[in-house]
């Protein structure tokens, strides 16, 4: 849960949504509310828009998907070379053969892994910007419908 939550924080942070945790709307009191009635306003708003839209902006981002796989791989030139040394020792008829067939497999052991690696990658910053849109799209919705609120209780919300 732990690594969740550090996740979460690190997607937002590096998706480059902090403009959306820490923008606030300003509302100003077109009707003379005075401060303490606008702060009341403000609370009854926030539970309203909260329970119509499911999104608190004030509990900790969550993600809907668990994240793919962090962990990279290794050993594909080491495989790769071994397997190459094996092929070589059985079809060739010296040793040469069987270090050139190392060395052809170690190198198509590593161009392998590295593309594996690289698909995970992608994956991992598919997911992040994924679960940014939807974080951000959630934000939008609440503040929609905590402006309309306000808007109805009299303030000018922008």
């Amino acid at each position: 849960m732990k690594i969740l939550i550090k996740l979460t924080a690190a997607l937002i942070m590096t998706a480059g949504l902090t403009q959306f945790v820490v923008a606030d709307l300003i509302i100003f009191p077109a009707k003379g509310q005075s401060n303490e009635q606008m702060e009341t306003d403000k609370f009854s708003c926030y539970g309203w828009a909260k329970q119509q839209t499911g999104f608190d902006p004030m509990a900790m981002p969550t993600t809907s998907t668990p994240p793919p796989a962090q962990e990279k791989k290794s050993g594909g030139v080491v495989r790769g070379a071994l397997a190459g040394a094996a092929l070589g020792a059985i079809i060739g008829d010296s040793s040469r053969a069987a270090r050139n067939s190392a060395a052809a497999g170690g190198l198509v052991g590593g161009v392998r892994q590295s593309s594996a690696n690289n698909k995970t990658e992608q994956k991992t910053e598919q997911w992040k910007q994924q679960e940014a849109n939807q974080y951000a799209n959630s934000r939008n919705t609440y503040n929609r419908a905590y402006s309309a609120c306000l808007e109805g209780k009299g303030y000018t919300v922008k």
